[in-house]
């Protein structure tokens, strides 16, 4: 079992609500009634992800605190692992991606979102690789839900439960961004500032440009007369997250990070 990234958010919130019965039309998670055969899904492909925004901080709850794992560390554990599946089907994960239970994904509590574990049943020793992208399972003695697909693949489903190794496959950053971005096209940018007029804007602009050695993005709001100044665009996330420290620690204190789809440019 699970808990949803929504009933999460609110208990980390000190909200003592409940998810409203518009969210889930299930009580209790199942695999659909009729489904695509699972057994040629492949193995979720290891590489190198900026991690997202959102999900990746400490967190506490049921008075339980949980530090989130560094990724350039080994990772074992070891203990029974569940799965999810259309219950949750369509609903957003902990890092703000769409959850597919036909897709080869998992749930962790502290793993960094996203991150790719190998999965060994101990029981009969199948493997799967699989995608972290959500947070879970919050039972004693679970240590990741996997996707139905993946629970499939593991021989997970029919009985429920089932002991598992775990295992963190860790993937060098590579030395040219296009390499890994192409999988996961942003574009981020550190908004320090928005103001209603347009010389003001212009003016803010160049001094930023000189004081951060950095582009400058300019932009108009659609539904209002206001600029947005922000740093960027970065195609790497480190190197915003860099630049937002450096404006958080001067005159900026309110500097965040935001995101942009960008379109990549066809395969020749």
């Amino acid at each position: 079992m699970r808990i949803s990234p929504l009933l999460l958010v609110l208990i980390l919130a000190g909200c003592s609500s409940s998810p409203s019965n518009e969210r889930y039309d299930l009580a209790d998670d199942v695999a659909p009634e009729s489904s695509p055969t699972l057994d040629h899904i492949e193995d979720a492909q290891p590489r190198y992800e900026p991690l997202s925004l959102a999900g990746n901080k400490d967190y506490t709850l049921r008075g339980k605190h949980y530090q989130i794992v560094q990724d350039d560390q080994p990772f074992v554990e070891e203990g029974n692992a569940s799965w999810y599946g259309q219950k949750f089907h369509g609903h957003r994960t902990s890092n703000g991606e769409i959850y597919d239970m036909y897709s080869m994904t998992a749930a962790h509590k502290t793993l960094p979102l996203p991150s790719y574990v190998k999965v060994t049943n101990t029981n009969n020793g199948k493997t799967a690789i699989v995608r972290v992208n959500d947070r879970g399972p919050f039972h004693d003695g679970r240590i990741i839900d996997l996707s139905m697909a993946a629970a499939a693949r593991l021989d997970v489903i029919k009985h429920g439960t089932a002991p598992v190794k775990i295992e963190l496959i860790q993937v060098a950053k590579p030395d040219n961004p296009n390499e890994w971005q192409s999988a996961n096209p942003n574009f981020y940018f550190v908004q320090l500032a928005a103001v209603t007029n347009a010389g003001k804007a212009e003016q803010i602009a160049q001094q930023l440009e000189k004081e951060f050695d950095t582009s400058i993005d300019l932009k108009k709001a659609d539904s209002a007369e206001i600029y947005r100044l922000r740093l960027g665009p970065y195609i790497d996330r480190d190197e915003a997250i860099i630049q937002r420290d450096k404006a958080k620690a001067g005159q900026y204190p309110q500097a965040f990070i935001i995101t942009s789809k960008r379109e990549l440019e066809p395969k020749s």
